[in-house]
C-alpha cells in the first residue's frame, strides 16, 4: 500500500471540492456568527443552522461591494464556491456575495448607512444653505441622455430664459455612478463656480436609485459650499442625497422651479410694487396740496407779525416778570440795609453821650472802673458837646446800695 503525506491528500481532497459542479457556484442560506472585518478589508465568518456551521471568508475584492454591514444574527444567504484551505485541512466557503434574507439587502443597507450618517451630523437642518434669489448659472449632474435634462432646460428657460445651465453629464446608475457624481459635484465647487446645483435623475427602481444612496455622494453633498437640491426619481422615491442635499424636489421639473425665479411671477410683483408706488405718490401729492392750502388760507399769511405775536407776548410776559423779581429784590436789600443802620446807631457811643452819659480817659486810656483812678490823677471828660480836664480829688468809695 502506497504511503501519501498529509499534502498530497489535502490536494487531493481539495480537488475533488473544485471538481464538484455544484460547489463551485453555490448559494447557502444561513445564519451570520463571528463576523469580523480585518484592516485588510478581508471578511471572516461562520454561517450555521440549527445543525452544522460552516468556516467562511470573503476577500477584500468582493467585500467592499457590499451594500449593508453584516451583522451577527443575520439570516442571509451566501454565494460563491466551496473549497479546503490546505494550510488547516479544512473546508471553507470562498463567498463572492451575501444577500439579506426577507426584509432585502437594499432595505438594510439604506437604514445602516442612514443611521451612521444622521449620527455625524450629515442630515442637520442646521447645515442647510439658503438658495439664491436670483441665480445667474446653474450646474446640473445628471445623464446627458434621457428626460431629466430636457425638463429641467424646458421649466428653467420658461421662467427665467436669462438663466445659464452648465451641466456636468454623468452616469446615474451601476457601479461607477456614485464615483461620477461625488466627482462632478466636487468639480463645480472647486473648478467651476454656479449659484447652485441640481443633482438628480428620473424615476426607477430602488436598485437603479441606489447611487444617490451611496456614502460618497452622500458626503460630496455635505460638504459642497454650493447649495444642493436633489432631484432623485419621482415623488414617491426617497434617497440619502435628499436627507444631505439644502433642497428635495419631489420630480426635476419642481427642482427647477426651486432653482429659478418666476419671471411671469417677478413682473406681476413688480407692476403691482409700481401700482401701489404711484398710488402712494398721488396720495402723498394731495396731502401735500391740502396742506399748501390750508397754509396759503391762514391769516398769517396777510398779516406775518401774527407769525410772532405769541413768541412777542411771551417776550413781554417774560420780561415783565423779569422787573417785578428785580423790584422785590431791590426793596428787600434796601429794608435789609436800613435794618443794619438802626443796629449800628444804636451801638454808636456818641448816642450815649447825648443821654447823659460822659466818657473818663486817663492817660489816653478809658476808665471804666472807679478803682482805677487815684487822689491827683489827671483825666480828659468827653461829654456829648465837648471835653474838659479834671484832677481827682478823692480816692474811690464802694458804692452804696439800700437795702
Amino acid at each position: 500500500m502506497t504511503v501519501h503525506s498529509v499534502s498530497d491528500v489535502t490536494r487531493y481532497i481539495k480537488s475533488m471540492f473544485e471538481g464538484e459542479a455544484i460547489l463551485s457556484d453555490i448559494l447557502i442560506r444561513g445564519e451570520l456568527s463571528n463576523f469580523k472585518r480585518y484592516p485588510s478589508g478581508h471578511c471572516y465568518f461562520t454561517l450555521k443552522d440549527a445543525a452544522a456551521s460552516m468556516k467562511c471568508v470573503m476577500f477584500n475584492g468582493y467585500a467592499r461591494n457590499l451594500r449593508f454591514t453584516p451583522e451577527n444574527g443575520m439570516q442571509v444567504i451566501v454565494g460563491g464556491n466551496i473549497s479546503v484551505y490546505e494550510r488547516d485541512g479544512a473546508y471553507q466557503l470562498y463567498a463572492t456575495s451575501i444577500n439579506v434574507e426577507g426584509a432585502g439587502m437594499l432595505a438594510l443597507a439604506f437604514e445602516q448607512l442612514k443611521e451612521k450618517l444622521r449620527a455625524e451630523g450629515l442630515f442637520d437642518e442646521a447645515h442647510k444653505k439658503p438658495l439664491p434669489r436670483f441665480p445667474k448659472r446653474i450646474g446640473i449632474v445628471t445623464s446627458e441622455a434621457g428626460a431629466v435634462l430636457r425638463d429641467i432646460y424646458k421649466v428653467s428657460k420658461r421662467r427665467w430664459n436669462g438663466v445659464r445651465l452648465v451641466l456636468h453629464p454623468v452616469l446615474v446608475q451601476g457601479t461607477e455612478a456614485a464615483g461620477q457624481i461625488a466627482a462632478a459635484i466636487r468639480f463645480f465647487n472647486e473648478k467651476y463656480p454656479v449659484d447652485v446645483l441640481i443633482v438628480g435623475r428620473g424615476g426607477g427602481s430602488a436598485e437603479d436609485l441606489w447611487a444617490f444612496n451611496e456614502e460618497p455622494v452622500v458626503r460630496a453633498i455635505y460638504a459642497s459650499r454650493i447649495p444642493v437640491i436633489s432631484a432623485v426619481g419621482h415623488e414617491t422615491d426617497t434617497t440619502l442625497a435628499d436627507f444631505a442635499a439644502d433642497r428635495r424636489a419631489a420630480t426635476p421639473s419642481q427642482a427647477a422651479e426651486f432653482a429659478v425665479p418666476d419671471g411671469a411671477e417677478i413682473a406681476r410683483q413688480i407692476a403691482g410694487l409700481s401700482t401701489r408706488l404711484d398710488t402712494a405718490r398721488k396720495r402723498h401729492l394731495v396731502q401735500a396740496q391740502m396742506r399748501l392750502q390750508t397754509l396759503h388760507e391762514h391769516p398769517w399769511r396777510r398779516n406775518p407779525k401774527l407769525l410772532l405775536a405769541r413768541y412777542m407776548q411771551r417776550t413781554d410776559r417774560m420780561t415783565q416778570r423779569l422787573l417785578d423779581a428785580a423790584d422785590r429784590r431791590r426793596s428787600d436789600l434796601r429794608h435789609r440795609l436800613e435794618l443794619a443802620l438802626r443796629r449800628l446807631e444804636l451801638l454808636n457811643p456818641v448816642q450815649l453821650l447825648y443821654r447823659g452819659f460822659s466818657i473818663v480817659e486817663k492817660d489816653g486810656k478809658t476808665v471804666s472802673r472807679a478803682k482805677e483812678l487815684s487822689p491827683g490823677d489827671a483825666v480828659c471828660i468827653t461829654f456829648a458837646d465837648g471835653k474838659v480836664s479834671a484832677v481827682v480829688a478823692d480816692g474811690a468809695k464802694e458804692a452804696q446800695h439800700g437795702a
